[in-house]
């Protein structure tokens, strides 16, 4: 720390300032700290503009809580805009206060220089493009009279909290700062602010992701990270050329994980082309008399305490939420989990892969959807009452969420399902169709869905057969959808789910050795086709229903929720009243059963016509069951 050899205590305009002389090693440096508080506090803002030299050279000294803050200077008449910028993404852009046109004062903030190269810097913008590097705005002192100045929060919490698990600090040294990146993330668009989410990177090794994301969420909600993983999805080519500061090298077994950055303001002042603008240049800021504890709780609640979960390996990609959301989800999976024909499924079960399969879900933009499993073959339709309705409960939430939503069902089904699903893709074709489909143009690179998902949908055996649970072959009336999920695990970016009963399901190939020890006639009804995720359910349809309320849950946790924005634009919970309608419901699933039983689709266990599915009674067991789901969706946290 500055030891302070002389100090002096002087009164401005009602607030008391302390001056302290430092005549250690700073040498005729002088530190301004701000020791109260009033409602009209002058700023130091103007002064800091104005002066040549540095007040503080480095940031430890101020280390002891004081909130640091950049600077931004733009013309009075975009004060407002700027303002609505800065609240519609207020994960880069904390807008922490102002100055009032012509009389630069900040009304809850006082402030100090803080910089790393010995004096404050500034950049000029002049129509948009940075014009010069300025270290003072002394002759610009009449343009600033017409001028507004903003502080913008800087996050201090990631430093301390890579020093808590252990972690060395970014910049160890002290000189520059780390690198920053510009993405394909556009923020939030407000008047003629239209720019980029920049973010900041630091190489975290695989083993400390957990404690560190909890370290940074302990310290407010500001110090979450909004992206772990593969730097591309954020349209980021080489971590090696960042657009500000210095790279950080990734060494073996670290993962990338990134925050919002305040350069974020210089590309919203470029993008805004006003004839004049100033910002703090990179690296250097200002230390604020507003409190790092005055902000955010510095302890977790429950509800905020984030776990992180890998829900892909090619591309890599981690996502977060609340530990009790997490908790809610694990609840859904053990209520599907009952097996009421006593098949055996407790053996297939792959704990958590609801909840990863859901959050694979929750990431993506468009989902492809396939259902159909042709049980009663000498019948027409062959059509059982289990998988239509438990996809159509997950399209229908899916729409809800605005995802692109496609259902895929056999050419022969294409007339059934047409009448109960809003879209469907009829598929066939020559071998390398199923790439040329999944794909834009056939292009690898881009992927049209993110996630494939098949609920009880035939599944292809270890022959090339297809069976139903009693070991006939209905290969005769099934497509080759399989070719799909097989494509897919050879596109980075598709992700895929299975949900099934039996064992015989597509995407069931992830646990085909228990079906063959552990299901009747596994050995040879076991699919060989295997997802990313299995999700077992006693019936299929409750699988469907069950990944539709756990993305209810996602969305409607803060923590997922921030991170799934990344930090830009309104928060999702505005739209919560939407997707609880969307919800499934055992009115809805009612009239969804009926509409089956007048098109003759029959129960996959008995072959009746009726209201009942895997022979099992709707009223009673299914809508009990949807009742339970929607029960633990639905409780307050």
């Amino acid at each position: 720390m500055v030891q302070l050899r002389s100090c002096s205590l002087i009164s401005l305009a009602g607030t008391w300032v302390l001056l302290a002389t430092d005549s250690g090693p700073f040498t005729d440096s002088m530190m301004t700290f701000t020791i109260c508080l009033k409602s009209c506090l002058p700023s130091a803002v103007r002064t800091l503009i104005l002066q040549k030299k540095s007040s503080i050279r480095n940031r430890s000294s101020m280390a002891g809580g004081l909130r640091p803050a950049s600077v931004v200077v733009l013309p009075r008449s975009l004060t407002l805009a700027f303002e609505r910028f800065c609240q519609a993404n207020s994960g880069p852009l904390p807008l922490l206060g102002r100055s009032k046109p012509g009389k630069w004062t900040l009304p809850t903030l006082g402030a100090v220089p803080d910089t790393r190269t010995g004096c404050p810097q500034f950049l000029k913008y002049e129509f948009g493009v940075c014009t010069g590097s300025l270290a003072s705005l002394e002759e610009y002192s009449e343009q600033l009279k017409d001028m507004v100045a903003f502080l913008l929060g800087c996050s201090s919490s990631l430093e301390g909290a890579l020093e808590q698990v252990g972690l060395p600090r970014g910049d160890p040294a002290g000189h520059g700062h780390a690198g920053a990146y510009k993405t394909t993330v556009p923020c939030a668009t407000v008047a003629g602010f239209c720019c980029p989410l920049v973010v900041t990177m630091r190489p975290i090794p695989k083993d400390k992701l957990k404690e560190l994301v909890q370290a940074c969420c302990s310290m407010g909600a500001e110090g979450q990270p909004i992206h772990i993983g593969d730097p591309e999805l954020l349209g980021i080519k080489d971590l090696a050329k960042p657009d500000y500061g210095d790279p950080l090298v990734c060494q073996p077994g670290d993962v990338p994980m990134f925050w919002p950055s305040q350069m974020t303001s210089l590309e919203a002042v470029s993008s805004c082309r006003t004839p004049l603008a100033f910002t703090s240049a990179p690296g250097c800021m200002v230390l604020t008399s507003l409190k790092n504890t005055e902000g955010p709780a510095s302890c977790l609640t429950p509800e905020g305490i984030p776990e992180v979960h890998c829900i892909s390996q090619d591309p890599l990609h981690y996502s977060i939420a609340s530990a009790p959301a997490i908790q809610k989800i694990r609840e859904l999976e053990a209520l599907i989990a009952l097996d009421p024909g006593s098949r055996g499924i407790g053996y297939l079960l792959c704990e958590d892969d609801l909840l990863r399969a859901s959050l694979s879900l929750s990431h993506a933009r468009s989902v492809l959807i396939t259902t159909g499993f042709p049980t009663h073959f000498t019948r027409e339709p062959p059509e059982e009452t289990d998988g239509p309705p438990g996809a159509i409960a997950l399209a229908a939430f899916l729409q809800a969420l605005g995802k692109g939503v496609s259902v895929m069902v056999d050419q022969r089904a294409l007339g059934l399902f047409k009448k109960l699903v809003k879209e469907a893709v009829e598929h066939g074709g020559p071998a390398g169709a199923a790439e040329a489909f999944l794909c834009k143009d056939g292009d690898p690179q881009s992927p049209r869905f993110d996630h494939l998902v098949a609920i009880e949908r035939a599944g292809r055996a270890a022959d090339g057969n297809y069976y139903n649970a009693r070991k006939v072959d209905i290969k005769h009336l099934v497509d080759p959808i399989d070719d799909l999920f097989l494509a897919a695990r050879k596109i980075p970016g598709i992700s895929s789910t299975g949900v099934g009963d039996g064992g015989n399901e597509l995407g069931m190939g992830k646990v085909k050795e228990a079906v063959k020890s552990h299901i009747r006639n596994g050995d040879v009804i076991a699919c060989e086709v295997e997802a990313d995720f299995a999700v077992i359910a006693g019936v299929s349809n409750w699988g469907g229903y069950a990944l539709a309320c756990t993305l209810y849950i996602l969305n409607s946790c803060e923590v997922h929720g921030r991170y799934l924005r990344k930090t830009t634009g309104p928060s999702r919970a505005l739209g919560e009243q939407n997707w609880a309608q969307a919800l499934p419901s055992v009115a809805k699933e009612q009239k969804m059963l009926g509409i089956l039983v007048r098109h003759k689709v029959r129960s996959g266990v008995s072959g009746n016509v009726g209201m009942e599915v895997d022979g099992l009674p709707f009223h009673g067991t299914h809508a009990q069951m949807i009742q339970k789901l929607l029960d633990v969706t639905m409780v307050c946290v």
